[in-house]
């Protein structure tokens, strides 16, 4: 998601057409998409998206009649220390799964 311009815009989203038979010849799926904001949530949008470390990330896309709803979260990537112990969690996990499989 970026923020130009006073504008929102998805990026890089893949949405397939609901009706594939009554889609456009030309529809592309990867296209990019304007999103309707407040100036408010623009504003709020462009300053995190400035910010070091943070990220915009599209958590739910869904349908409502016509219209596509996109639900929209700020977040902060993980430091290196919480990616060694999610590693570590992940793999301990995977072992256990492992002699329960061969049991």
């Amino acid at each position: 998601m970026v923020a130009r311009g006073g504008e929102a815009y998805l990026v890089g989203a893949s949405i397939p057409a609901w009706q594939v038979l009554n889609a456009p010849k030309g529809y592309d799926p990867e296209r990019t998409r304007r999103l309707l904001l407040s100036r408010k949530e623009i504003a709020h949008v462009a300053s995190a998206e400035g910010q070091q470390g943070l990220t915009i990330v599209p958590l739910k896309v869904y349908n409502k009649s016509r219209h596509l709803k996109l639900l929209i979260a700020i977040a902060r990537g993980k430091k290196k220390e919480d990616k060694r112990q999610s590693i570590r969690k992940r793999d301990e996990k995977r072992s256990i799964e492992r002699t329960l499989k061969t049991k």
